[in-house]
């Protein structure tokens, strides 16, 4: 005997389900069962038996992702460790602007080392200026390609572009000058107040806070390079009356050439940074450089000095030179955009040192001024450890309006 339970429905709002109980010897099961073939043809499958494909765990194609450690291996593999150090040095660290600052040091350094070692021929000032400005406004000009920056920066940062280009030259130009005329310690002294100047500078342009401790610093420094320098100046000093170009007035007009080159070289350092800050990167403060100071320098080379056409050898040092003098102007250009000029700026003596040590391992130094020369060097690296150690500071200085 058939029978059925009675029927349950579930309504929803977009779904109908109806549960109907029947007994399995129910006629009505039967009657489906025995239905013709035709109401079963009506639904065919897509595939037949034997062509449903067979799919199992390893069959089955799964999207695999790599984790996030492997990723982050396969990318530092990737990059190459000198890379990896440029990137670190230029603004991974919060010392950046300070290692930054020690690298240019170092470049103009090896600089004096090349110029040194590799001097066959002699070249004239303004004729040298010359390639080097080139080579830097050639570079610069490729670097900023490359990373698809406007060569002459944003409009709000073009007269902080200009000054910085016209003021770096006139330093440039009456340094030139004067170490022709002055004898070269007297020259190189003069020209290590552009960190005081530049600090003087930044405090009175820039209101830059001037501490106690960055002022004894610099102080600390200048007083090294005096220790350093001050034999050589007394005895050139003595021996100025044997000198033509020194007698009278002469030495008077070389001294405050010298001197005016100092205080617009520490102006640049304030143009630099501000320049450098409102443009967002450095290396358009270098090439700003290069387009004055390239015929500039091509005008002044041919005005006030006879062309000398240089020789192979002396002609790949000139371009070796001019490679160097680009890394180092981008690298100062970048330090002083990051750090404190004060502090900037004292870590430049550390090229005294540097330069004063590599004299004495070679044996160039004579004994009788070793020992100033062995107090000058403590008193730097005494000033700039504690710069470091110090750590970089924070950027209080106003804009240049």
């Amino acid at each position: 005997m058939a029978s059925s339970s009675p029927e349950t429905r579930i309504t929803d709002e977009h779904l109908t389900l109806e549960l109907t109980v029947r007994d399995l010897k129910s006629p009505a099961l039967d009657d489906a069962s025995s239905a013709p073939a035709s109401s079963s043809d009506e639904i065919i499958p897509l595939l037949n038996q034997n062509q449903r494909p067979r799919i199992n765990i390893f069959s089955a194609s799964y999207t695999r992702r790599k984790p996030r450690e492997q990723v982050i291996k396969v990318t530092e593999t990737e990059i190459s460790p000198v890379t990896q150090f440029s990137s670190w040095i230029w603004s991974g660290s919060r010392y950046s602007g300070l290692l930054c600052m020690v690298l240019s040091s170092t470049l103009y350094l090896i600089m004096e080392l090349v110029s040194d070692t590799f001097s066959v021929q002699p070249i004239p000032l303004f004729e040298t200026a010359f390639m080097r400005c080139t080579i830097i406004l050639i570079l610069s000009y490729l670097w900023l390609k490359r990373i698809g920056q406007p060569i002459f920066g944003p409009a709000h940062a073009r007269k902080l572009l200009v000054s910085r280009a016209l003021v770096g030259y006139l330093s440039l130009f009456s340094f030139i000058f004067s170490i022709q005329m002055l004898p070269l310690s007297q020259a190189i002294v003069l020209s290590f107040l552009n960190p005081i100047m530049a600090s003087i500078a930044a405090r009175v342009v820039m209101h830059e806070k001037l501490k106690i401790t960055d002022i004894g610093g610099l102080a600390c420094s200048f007083f090294g390079v005096l220790f350093i320098f001050g034999p050589t100046l007394t005895v050139q000093v003595g021996s100025e009356g044997t000198n033509e170009n020194l007698k009278g007035n002469h030495h008077i007009y070389a001294f405050l050439l010298g001197l005016f080159s100092s205080i617009t070289g520490g102006i640049t350092y304030c143009l630099i940074k501000a320049a450098a800050k409102a443009s967002e990167q450095p290396v358009i403060t270098v090439f700003s450089f290069g387009l004055v100071a390239c015929p500039a320098a091509a005008i002044c080379m041919f005005s006030f000095e006879s062309f000398v056409l240089p020789a192979f050898q002396t002609l790949i040092s000139m371009i070796v030179l001019g490679l160097l003098a680009f890394c180092a102007e981008v690298l100062l250009a970048r330090g002083l955009q990051l750090e404190k000029i004060s502090k900037a700026a004292n870590v430049l003596y550390i090229e005294v040192v540097l330069s004063q040590l590599w004299i004495v391992s070679t044996g160039k130094a004579g004994s009788p001024g070793l020992f100033s020369r062995l107090v000058g060097c403590l008193l730097i690296l005494i000033s700039v450890s504690y710069t470091v150690y110090m750590g970089p500071a924070k950027d209080t200085e106003s804009p240049i309006p």
